[in-house]
């Protein structure tokens, strides 16, 4: 039989098509009403800046066109989603609530309150499995563990079925009870949130042609692609869209795989498989988070909590306004200053050139990057920052250092991504432009500012600071012992 009335909870799933808990709201209900609220506790969040305000902005006006022209209308509230949604559910007749499931700690209890609340009135909270293909603890090791390092956690992830896209909602099968709705903003300087940044277009249209647009051509070479910074880009751009749920990760990996069997050459599939195992990354880091909430406030592994961070204060405002001396390292804190986004290959380099080079603590970038990015997702982030930290699930930990300079060569050879946010670099020859210090009469002329530390000296101080807290026992420690199942 079916439900009366329900709602359904708009949060990281902005999009009609491919949505499992609005098809299943749809699907099990007379009457179906889409809710999105503004939650304080996010919007005045210090990890929340204005490119991730306005790219989720842009995406509800995108979702709130899509519902009207299917004959739906998106309900605005504003308040705490334990008093909001409890509210409008008795103003609805709604009998229950449906959500597709967060993972962050945040989110987590904050459903929890939701759902007490809504349990006291008799209304039900039904969520759903929406964000990710495998979650929680669906992919384990053979002892029945939660896995720790990527590689067997991928092998063991490709090994389960995958499931496949959920249609479309339809039109009204009755009428929506008139409901008081909140107008959307026109701009995210309303919520407080004055943004300048437009990394990429918003909303599920958008989302579902920069798919299309990148497993057109583009991903038959992303295995070389994806580490160049060269026009047109080698990664695909989606980060936004999976982040807000503009576009569905089962969506995402049909096409991926109906791209695949197109192509017959050994280095297109190479690629496809390369840009798969780059999803599973961000399986991996959510369920990470999900079953070990404690690295969203310190170290995976609880050791590293006990570092001396020797950076200074002026080294990272250096570092946030791209004024290190490195130009591969500023170009890219540049780019994301100026835009909300910045290339995969160039967030690992900046990450270890403060945590290494540097030696600041990686929670203080991980909170500038949360700040800045408009796909900044804790998940993704977290991992990332640790991975690059060597405090977090990776194998081979601290004394993976990246060397800027050879970093800047190997992904922007000629230089161009450089001159492009580095202004006064803008005359330098491709054979010094990462190493501008070698003509010192360029430097001079230039006004970019000498390297504020010398990475060769650097890193043979980073890994005493590492090995003071790891001591001798640091590589035989480094690999849990879920590694090999």
């Amino acid at each position: 039989m079916l439900l009366k009335t329900v709602l359904h909870w708009f949060r990281r799933d902005l999009r009609v098509t491919d949505n499992t808990a609005l098809f299943q709201a749809y699907s099990e209900s007379e009457r179906l009403v889409p809710v999105f609220c503004w939650d304080d506790a996010i919007l005045r969040s210090p990890d929340v800046g204005a490119a991730r305000v306005d790219f989720l902005l842009r995406s509800l006006h995108s979702l709130s066109r899509n519902l009207d022209s299917l004959g739906h209308r998106l309900v605005i509230r504003h308040g705490p989603p334990e008093e909001v949604l409890p509210t409008l559910a008795r103003e609805a007749g709604a009998s229950a609530v449906f959500v597709n499931r967060d993972y962050e700690p945040y989110s987590v209890a904050r459903d929890a309150r939701v759902e007490a609340v809504l349990t006291e009135h008799g209304i039900q909270l039904r969520s759903h499995k929406d964000r990710v293909i495998h979650e929680g603890r669906e992919v384990l090791t053979r002892t029945g563990t939660v896995f720790s390092v990527f590689t067997p956690y991928s092998k063991a992830w490709k090994a389960k079925p995958l499931s496949w896209p959920a249609p479309r909602i339809g039109g009204p099968k009755a009428p929506a009870p008139s409901l008081g709705s909140l107008p959307l903003p026109e701009s995210a300087a309303a919520l407080g949130h004055p943004a300048g940044q437009s990394p990429c277009a918003a909303g599920e249209r958008a989302g579902l042609e920069l798919l299309d647009q990148f497993l057109e051509a583009r991903v038959f070479d992303y295995d070389h692609g994806r580490n160049l910074l060269s026009e047109p880009n080698g990664t695909s751009l989606l980060s936004p869209h999976l982040r807000f749920g503009t576009v569905g990760i089962r969506t995402v990996l049909e096409r991926l795989q109906s791209a695949r069997t197109r192509t017959t050459t050994t280095v297109g599939q190479k690629s496809c498989d390369t840009w798969l195992s780059e999803l599973i990354w961000r399986e991996f880091y959510i369920q990470i988070l999900a079953n070990h909430p404690r690295v969203a406030s310190g170290s995976f592994r609880p050791e590293y909590d006990q570092i001396q961070w020797r950076g200074t204060d002026a080294q990272f405002e250096a570092w946030c306004a791209g004024q290190t001396g490195y130009p591969i390292v500023d170009a890219a804190m540049r780019c994301l200053n100026a835009t909300g986004w910045m290339h995969n290959r160039l967030r690992m380099i900046v990450a270890m050139f403060l945590t290494k080079d540097l030696m600041v603590s990686w929670q203080r970038g991980e909170r500038h990057f949360m700040k800045a990015l408009a796909d900044g997702d804790l998940a993704a982030n977290n991992g990332g920052w640790q991975w690059s930290a060597g405090c977090g699930t990776d194998a081979a930990p601290y004394f993976r250092i990246f060397n800027p300079v050879t970093q800047g060569q190997k992904c922007d050879p000629d230089g161009d991504f450089v001159r492009r946010w580095v202004p006064e670099l803008k005359d330098a020859p491709a054979d010094c432009i990462h190493e501008p210090w070698t003509r010192p009469l360029l430097l001079a002329r230039s006004r970019y500012p000498s390297p504020i530390v010398q990475h060769d000296v650097q890193r043979g101080l980073c890994l005493e600071m590492f090995k003071a807290v790891k001591g001798a026992s640091a590589e035989s420690k480094s690999t849990p012992s879920s590694a090999n199942e």
